[in-house]
């Protein structure tokens, strides 16, 4: 008998052990430190090969997109003891194939028999279905709700409820769950960051910030506290952009804070550089790209971030290399980004260096990109306006017009009648001074529907007028070039004598170039408008020596 005390205490005490370790894991999870987790849950699996440690590291594999390790650890926990909760780690593997249907029935499988009061797994199916490569939240609603029907004041239910309203868009009911999450444990310190996450959603960034700053005073170790600020800074800057430099300040050190507090791994410092390129920082890109390869030397994904920088930091031919390697072999998970910047890289790489000649294969390889990553994720037309304005600074006003040509198809672009613009004047400067022969009509007959555009959606914009002028005159488009001249003049009378000085140049354009369009049809409306000009600018020559021929 006392042998099976003994014997009983051991098992108690052992049991008490495995607990202790997985809450310990489950901690650093939560606190998004996943190699320390990883760590821990590896000597549960070696050592007791429990089905709960084997599920919470197939979890973190699929959180760093590992899918082949975390299938592994799913199949090797379904034969250990309590292995059938794996089934919902096979499960989320199933959505993100594609496959509800099965993944379905893998969830059916656990949670068929459980107790009233278990909510564990109800918990961990809702967040599969949360987590899957395509998000169903509906669905963790609807198991979650289950859950609570049973457990309605269970901190961990609520807090999957918010995070499920979250994602279905639902602020308000998103906020009660959280709120009542934190009621229900105040230790559960994610429940009250995320009501600041839920500010920094709604664009309340002062306000979110303070959120954070409360998360901070009740634990200044947590984590994933100051990513949520390094990505409120961030955001901050881009929709406030007066305050752009000092808040993306901000952003970087934050997050560095958060990569302190978490761990400097491979995945870590991916989900770094992803953050990186986000925030611009391509020098700092650069040198994480670089630490990233010494731990590991064949990772493709980190070919990706030495295309990126290396196309940033001046260094096209490194960046068409990298990204080449890196779209090209293997079977890696190409995105839009990646063609764009090899267009874009390619496209530099064009240009010689003395700004002038155009290696017009190598143009068209890297335009082709852009154009390909453009139609795959039309918002990346966003980035184009800079870049056309750069080449278009530096007169290489074919290259300015190819770029913003891609610009132009985006008609919800941030930039689409400024890159209309530009595209028109690219366009016209390129053909301006060529023989009627070697015009290229086709990019002219696109300049001018480009200032349609601009006339559609900004009526009194006076420049589109002036420039759709001057682009149907390149076309001999006489008719319409003195029309569009005239419009011009109608509107900047219209304003009055000073608007009329302060643009003196542009109105005698028009005056000169109706009066030409007219002196072979009509001598006598020829002559009142050069005598327009001359009455602004007595000295004109061009309408002066016109009128002695008019005579």
């Amino acid at each position: 008998m006392s042998k099976f005390k003994i014997f009983s205490i051991a098992l108690l005490a052992s049991a008490v052990s495995q607990a202790q370790d997985l809450d310990q894991a489950t901690k650093a999870i939560d606190a998004e430190q996943y190699e320390k987790a990883k760590s821990m849950l590896k000597s549960i699996v070696q050592s007791k090969n429990t089905g709960k440690a084997s599920f919470l590291l197939g979890n973190i594999y699929l959180t760093q997109s590992v899918e082949d390790s975390a299938k592994i650890f799913f199949d090797k926990g379904l034969t250990a003891d309590g292995g059938k909760i794996n089934n919902i780690g096979l499960g989320q593997l199933d959505l993100n194939k594609g496959d509800a249907v099965s993944a379905k029935a893998k969830f059916d499988q656990v949670l068929k028999d459980l107790k009233k009061k278990d909510i564990e797994e109800y918990v961990y199916v809702a967040k599969a279905y949360m987590n899957a490569d395509k998000p169903d939240y509906k669905s963790a609603i609807a198991v979650l709700t289950k859950a609570k029907a049973a457990n309605p004041t269970n901190a961990y239910v609520n807090l999957a409820l918010g995070d499920a309203f979250y994602g279905d868009k639902n602020q308000n009911e998103a906020y009660s769950a959280y709120r009542s999450a934190y009621q229900a444990d105040s230790s559960l310190i994610r429940a009250k960051m995320q009501l600041g996450v839920l500010l920094k959603g709604a664009k309340a960034y002062t306000e979110a910030v303070k959120a954070f700053d409360e998360v901070v005073g009740l634990n200044a170790n947590y984590g994933p506290v100051y990513r949520e600020l390094a990505e409120t800074y961030y955001l901050w800057a881009n929709n406030v952009p007066k305050t752009y430099t000092e808040n993306i300040q901000k952003a970087l050190g934050y997050y560095e804070k958060y990569m302190s507090l978490t761990d400097y791994s491979l995945s870590s410092r991916m989900r770094h550089a992803d953050f990186l390129i986000l925030a611009r920082d391509y020098k700092a890109l650069e040198k994480e790209a670089n630490e990233m390869q010494k731990l590991d030397k064949v990772n493709p994904r980190i070919m990706r971030y030495l295309g990126y920088s290396a196309y940033e930091n001046g260094n096209p031919d490194a960046a068409i290399t990298a990204l080449n390697e890196f779209i090209n072999k293997g079977s890696n998970k190409v995105i839009s980004g990646d063609y764009f910047y090899l267009g874009l890289a390619s496209v530099k790489k064009s240009i010689g260096a003395d700004m002038k000649t155009v290696d017009r294969t190598v143009l068209a390889s890297g335009i082709a990109n852009v154009k390909k990553a453009v139609d795959a994720e039309p918002s990346l037309a966003n980035a184009l306006n800079e870049i056309g304005k750069k080449y278009f600074t530096e007169k290489v006003y074919d290259v300015s017009a190819a770029i913003f040509e891609i610009a132009i198809s985006n008609p919800n672009s941030k930039n689409f009648l400024e890159d209309n613009i530009y595209y028109g004047l690219a366009a016209y400067t390129v053909n301006r001074n060529k023989d009627l022969k070697d015009r290229d009509v086709a990019s002219l007959q696109k300049a001018d529907l480009a200032m349609d555009a601009v006339i559609v959606a900004s009526p009194t914009y006076l420049e589109s007028y002036l420039y759709k002028a001057r682009i149907n005159g390149s076309l001999e488009k006489d008719d319409v070039m003195a029309a569009t001249y005239q419009k011009y003049l109608d509107l900047v009378l219209a304003k009055g004598p000073e608007e009329v000085t302060k643009n003196k140049a542009k109105v005698t354009e028009s005056y000169n170039s109706i009066a030409a369009f007219y002196a072979n049809t009509d001598k006598a409306k020829a002559k009142e408008f050069f005598n327009k000009t001359l009455a602004l600018d007595p000295t004109n020559t061009y309408a002066l020596d016109s009128l002695k021929l008019l005579k």
